[in-house]
Formats: C-alpha cells, structure tokens, sequence
C-alpha cells in the first residue's frame, strides 16, 4: 500500500511539473544577453511605478547547492526572478475575486538554460483568464516583451 501511494505522489509531483511550463506559463525567447534581460525586468518594473519585493538568484541557488543534492546536470547558466505587486491593481484584482490574493506577489523570470546557450527566456505565470485579472496578464506581458525586447 506504502509503494502505491508513494507512486502515486510521484506521478501527481510529476504531473504537476510538466504542467507547469505548459498553458500557465507565457515566456519569450530573445537572444538578447541575459544581464541585459534581467535588468529589464527590473526597469520595466520599477519605470511603471512598482517597487521589486524581491529578486532571487535560483540559479545560484541551484549551482550552490548541486554537490548536496547529488545533481546530475547543470540545469542554468543563469536563473533569477522578480516578485512586485500593485496596491492599485492588485486591490481591483482581489475586490473582484478575494481567493484572487493567491496570485500575488506577481513574478517574472528569466533564464539561460545550460543546454541552449544563446538564447535566454523570459516569462510569467499566467494568472486564469477573466475579470479582472486579465489586466494582471496584461501587464506581466508587456513588462517581459519589453524586457526581451530591450525596450
């Protein structure tokens, strides 16, 4: 009963996974170079008047920590993210639809993956479509096009 169960979790783990950079997630490929992405991200941001909560290095993270987890593979040359939120929109946001608190803060991402060099991508998760959360995918859109785009 203890292997079936655990089968089970693994595959739902896995199944949640693969789904997690499918239909939810919009990203952008450019070939852009990934420092001039990243600081994109932040002035596309911090230029509309929200201010970065948090900026985290998951690329470090992963290369720091490789030896302890006994990784297979180098998985990013490099990896970092932005969380940011709205008073303004975020409020229009959550008086709509109050379990809407789930989607903030907002993240944006960027990476270059170790086996496609040269190309970096950028991204959001994708809030669920209507109401007023559309004006949030909206938003995380034209802060990662402008990124990719270099403004």
């Amino acid at each position: 009963m203890r292997t079936l169960l655990a089968a089970t979790i693994a595959l739902s783990c896995f199944a949640a996974s693969a789904h997690a950079a499918g239909d939810d997630v919009r990203t952008v490929e450019t070939e852009a170079v990934f420092a001039d992405v990243a600081s994109g991200i932040e002035n596309a941001i911090v230029n509309r008047g929200f201010k970065i909560d948090y900026h985290g290095f998951i690329g470090d993270m992963l290369k720091r920590t490789a030896s302890d987890v006994e990784a297979g593979k180098a998985l990013y040359k490099d990896a970092e993210f932005f969380t940011f939120c709205s008073a303004v929109v975020s409020r229009q946001v959550m008086e709509a639809e109050i379990g809407d608190i789930a989607y903030c803060p907002y993240v944006v991402f960027v990476y270059e993956a170790e086996a496609n060099p040269g190309t970096v991508v950028v991204g959001h998760r994708l809030l669920p479509a209507g109401g007023e959360r559309d004006q949030v995918n909206v938003l995380l859109d034209e802060i990662v096009t402008s990124a990719a785009e270099g403004f």
